[in-house]
């Protein structure tokens, strides 16, 4: 039994995997046009190293990471670069580009228009007998294939895998919770590609020089749980985990898993853990085995709304539309009340069907206009609810009154930049106030104030 493996807080939402669970994953038709974000990781967005009118062929690279928190980027398909920009990712509209990001601001970007080939240009040579190669050159491969965390924060693997020196993790966590409800694609990858999971794991395994690995699987996926049994190997365990949302945080899963407590303001790295991700470890083994950099990702297109909903690999910069097109489009236009990048807890709100899907890209949602919570300003009934909810054991209840009233400088003494933006606390609020949306405002405050100290501190000298 898992009974002990949970953490504090946490909610119970509306599941929705069974809208698309049970669908296989499909390949994705091959579309006319791309558009490539160039920040699709935490840290400094890649640069371009393309020009307009060049030809590029699949998986050739096609934008750098300048710094080493940053990820090299892919053509998903062969064909034309019809558009390049160099800018920064910016909160102004920006000159030769069309792509609103997931977070709603324009987004530097290269689009890609097919020539309908498809030709292959992998420059990396496939890497069998990985156990007899340097941990260095593994590494390397990883950040050539342009690796991120593919559960959605998109941290650049090959730093991740790389602790600083004096730090040694021994024990490696895999995240196969998937708990946020309606997606399935991890789901569906542990249950078509569990041999390549586990090599996948093994490879960061023997990079980290970890001694234990942790599969944590919550219990609504017993096939999931039994196939990737069913394929494991020395030195790897399945763990199965209740099912309460947010189980496949890292701070959360690492407590359930190991009942280490990973302080605010620390890296999981301080209690000698690291997590990855399902689709990471399946992104590592093809990078090294098969030489494939990442430039697609398995993607849920979820909802009720949706006519098809299911799971498919998806190349990177497919649109929102063109991926709702292929699960059949939508039964009924008017009845459709939010379109999400991610799901309905996490998710962003999308305004445009031209956003493209990126690394972190693990489904879209559709919810009808009956299934959405319309947020008001009724003042907090200080009920508590939020604060036993909260895995982060923080104040919601007054960090939001704290953030509508523009004290910054206190929701950063509360910890507001430990907030997971998770949102049980706003699912379960009778108020219904937007809370996590106050979180992030705040947070964006205490980041500028943070980042014009740095300024200041560069021009003393």
């Amino acid at each position: 039994m898992a009974d002990h493996l949970l953490f504090p807080g946490g909610v119970h939402p509306k599941d929705g995997k069974s809208i698309s669970f049970s669908m296989p994953i499909q390949s994705a038709p091959l579309l006319e046009e791309y558009t490539i974000p160039l920040s699709q990781h935490i840290g400094t967005p890649a640069q371009p190293i393309v020009k307009r009118g060049q030809r590029v062929l699949k998986g050739q690279k096609i934008a750098e990471a300048t710094d080493n928190i940053s990820a090299h980027i892919h053509a998903p398909t062969s064909g034309e670069i019809t558009s390049v920009s160099k800018h920064p990712i910016t909160g102004e509209m920006l000159a030769m580009t069309n792509c609103i990001g997931p977070a709603g601001h324009m987004v530097s970007s290269l689009v890609i228009t097919s020539d309908g080939e498809d030709k292959e240009g992998f420059t990396l040579m496939p890497i069998e007998e990985w156990q007899s190669i340097d941990k260095k050159i593994l590494l390397e491969r990883i950040k050539e294939a342009g690796i991120v965390g593919m559960g959605g924060a998109a941290f650049p693997t090959h730093v991740k895998l790389n602790p600083p020196q004096g730090k040694r993790p021994d024990t490696l966590i895999i995240n196969g919770a998937e708990c946020e409800p309606f997606l399935t694609a991890d789901h569906r990858l542990m249950l078509e590609e569990p041999e390549k999971i586990i090599e996948g794991i093994l490879m960061m395994k023997y990079i980290l020089g970890a001694k234990t690995v942790y599969i944590g699987i919550e219990r609504n996926k017993p096939d999931a749980i039994k196939t990737m049994k069913k394929h494991l190997r020395e030195g790897i365990e399945v763990r199965e985990l209740r099912v309460l949302y947010p189980q496949g945080s890292e701070k959360q899963l690492i407590y359930a898993l190991t009942k280490r407590k990973v302080r605010m303001g620390t890296l999981p790295m301080e209690v000698n853990c690291i997590v990855q991700n399902i689709g990471t470890a399946f992104a590592v083994f093809e990078a090294i085995v098969m030489g494939k950099p990442l430039f697609e990702r398995i993607t849920t297109i979820t909802g009720e709304p949706v006519v098809r909903p299911g799971n498919w690999r998806l190349r990177i910069g497919t649109s929102i539309g063109d991926a709702l097109k292929m699960a059949g489009g939508v039964k009924d236009p008017e009845k459709v009340g939010k379109i999400l990048i991610g799901g309905p807890m996490m998710g962003l709100a999308q305004f445009s069907l031209d956003t493209p899907i990126m690394k972190s890209g693990s489904g879209v949602t559709l919810l009808n206009k009956d299934e959405i919570v319309q947020y008001t300003s009724v003042p907090c009934i200080r009920c508590g609810r939020c604060v036993d909810v909260c895995p982060m054991n923080l104040m919601p209840s007054t960090m939001s009154i704290q953030a509508m009233k523009e004290r910054f400088d206190l929701l950063e003494e509360w910890h507001v930049m430990d907030c997971l933006e998770c949102g049980c606390c706003s699912y379960v609020c009778p108020s219904q106030r937007p809370l996590v949306q106050l979180f992030r405002l705040g947070k964006s405050h205490v980041l500028k104030k943070r980042q014009r100290e740095l300024e200041k501190l560069k021009a003393k000298g």
